[in-house]
């Protein structure tokens, strides 16, 4: 009898224990959410301030309440231009953008996605930046600069067009005098060949073409060039360029807010941003794709930029970084450990890598 009242005494215990949440999973209040307030550099209508909120969908997901972090667009707390700092200051809690819109406080930061990357593509950047010493050289650069925060590179973009332009572009001479917008060290790639150039943030582009302030300009792919409205006043695009042609996105956090959190979540946002650099590459295939062909139905002329625009960047890219090595010790250790990693990753990727032009042209361009 005694070993029955017992049993009965503890299943009661138990059923208690239960009912009272004891047992169960750990509830989260409310009061223990972390909220961050992120700001991108983008519209809120362009494909790049969605890749954002994607990645901030995964850490608020993964981290099932105990962390959520909101993402505004451009402009709602300071301009794109301004993101490092209000990071840094903890104006803001994180961002979204990229490397070379900090082109102003070191012109070294513009490396990682202005100009030919030694033959690297988008996705090798990224190796090197992970695995050949590019992200303890990004931490250098900025502890040098006093700016606390820590940068997650990620997401490689495709190779990026020269831009849309109101006439073709048939020779280098046609680019002299021309009023262009672009950022980070192609600025100083186009400004060597001639151009005028004037580097807009991505929202102001687009009224700037319409209103004449600008010739042309480039922005990064079909689908931002799309939703931000470059069809509707530019009927011209040329692609394939060597100055934006292995860029990458930067995820900000304010350095304390980061260091606060338990290590848990730093994990997540470990992982989410990997997982995000995936979704982004392959939703950017997919997506980017999609609006090129609608471009095309609806009558905008694509042009392949030609090889003697091309030689010419490298020509004007090689001038550019040789007086800049000189100025910035740090832009010399950028070059070089990218040379390294190039070298090496390159040998490999064209030794190994088929043509795959060949097989694509066998289905659906028998003429080629």
């Amino acid at each position: 009898m005694t070993e029955k009242k017992t049993s009965s005494s503890r299943r009661g215990l138990l059923k208690g224990a239960v009912a009272a949440g004891a047992l169960s999973a750990p509830m989260i209040s409310k009061a223990d959410t972390v909220t961050m307030r992120f700001q991108s550099t983008w519209p809120a209508k362009d494909i790049f301030h969605e890749y954002a909120n994607d990645f901030a969908k995964k850490v608020n997901d993964m981290a099932s309440g105990r962390l959520k972090i909101e993402v505004l667009p451009s402009g709602s707390v300071v301009p794109a231009f301004q993101l490092l700092d209000a990071v840094n200051k903890g104006t803001l809690d994180g961002g979204h953008g990229v490397l070379a819109y900090h082109y102003g406080k070191s012109s070294a930061l513009a490396l990682w996605g202005s100009g030919p990357a030694f033959g690297m593509d988008p996705n090798m950047v990224l190796s090197w930046h992970n695995y050949g010493g590019g992200k303890q050289l990004l931490e250098e650069i900025y502890k040098s600069l006093n700016i606390d925060v820590v940068s997650y590179v990620y997401g490689p973009m495709p190779t990026q067009p020269l831009g849309w332009f109101k006439k073709p572009i048939a020779k280098v001479a046609d680019l002299k005098g021309l009023k262009y917008r672009t950022v980070g060290l192609a600025v100083d790639i186009f400004t060597e060949l001639g151009a005028s150039v004037n580097p807009l943030p991505g929202g102001e582009i687009v009224p700037a073409l319409d209103r004449g302030l600008i010739d042309a300009a480039e922005f990064n792919n079909a689908s931002s060039d799309r939703i931000l409205g470059f069809p509707d006043v530019v009927k011209n695009c040329m692609l394939q360029s060597f100055h934006q042609s292995g860029e990458q996105f930067e995820i900000l956090f304010n350095k304390g807010k980061l260091n606060a959190l338990p290590a848990e979540l730093k994990s997540i946002i470990d992982y989410a941003v990997q997982a995000s650099s995936a979704e982004m590459s392959w939703k950017a295939i997919d997506r980017n794709s999609k609006d090129y062909s609608e471009m095309k139905k609806q009558g905008i002329k694509f042009y392949k930029t030609p090889d003697a625009i091309l030689k010419a960047q490298l020509d004007a890219w090689d001038k550019v970084v040789a007086k800049k090595s000189a100025e910035n010790p740090f832009f010399k250790r950028v070059m070089d450990s990218q040379m390294a990693f190039a070298q090496r990753a390159g040998q490999w990727q064209n030794d190994y890598m088929v043509d795959f032009k060949m097989a694509y042209n066998r289905y659906f361009n028998k003429k080629a």
